[in-house]
């Protein structure tokens, strides 16, 4: 049995070659980022007595590790469309995180929170679009998208991965700021973290 021959990769498809690239794209969008509204997104989430999160293909995965590492900051939080969430109140507060700002489900949803009377934060490209339309505060995140529009951040990336990219670091950034507020070490998130595993 002969063995299939190994294809080299190219110095230009190498990873070695992609991973700064991609850590440079990454360091562009987060030196653009306008870290008021993060330090106000954190804030509202320390006095939101219920969080709860929307978003859907990938920026659904970041708006999920965000509601996981609030879990674990002892916040109160569910995931829209969850079976296990509950009905929107005046006193919650919805992230929203879609890149495009257009995705149908997050923009229905802040439309509704925001007949509920529940504050709303938008996280997105464009501060112009539909789900940014009814939110108290947007933040803007500079990154690119799938639909590659005219201002967005230059990438090599496919789709919305630097948004997602950029989002995950600037999700984790207001976690550290929270959980200093809230004076949680790892430690006591541990003890948070899920104990069925």
């Amino acid at each position: 049995m002969s063995e299939r021959p190994t294809e080299s990769a190219s110095p230009a498809t190498a990873t070695g070659d992609l991973l700064p690239t991609i850590l440079g794209e990454i360091e562009q969008v987060i030196s653009k980022l306008d870290t008021t509204g993060l330090d106000q997104l954190a804030d509202r989430l320390n006095a939101a007595s219920h969080v709860l999160v929307t978003g859907e293909g990938r920026s659904g995965f970041m708006a999920k590790a965000l509601a996981m590492r609030l879990t674990h900051l002892g916040l109160s939080v569910h995931v829209i469309g969850e079976t296990t969430t509950p009905a929107v109140r005046g006193d919650d507060l919805i992230v929203a995180v879609s890149g495009s700002g257009t995705t149908a489900a997050p923009v229905r949803v802040v439309e509704q929170a925001h007949k509920e009377g529940a504050r709303v934060v938008a996280v997105t490209t464009d501060p112009d679009s539909p789900v940014a339309r009814d939110a108290e505060l947007v933040v803007h995140v500079p990154a690119a998208t799938k639909y590659r529009r005219p201002g967005e951040a230059e990438t090599i990336q496919p789709l919305s991965s630097l948004f997602d990219q950029a989002c995950h670091i600037a999700f984790d950034a207001v976690c550290l700021r929270l959980a200093r507020m809230r004076s949680i070490d790892n430690d006591a998130a541990k003890a948070a973290h899920a104990n069925t595993e």
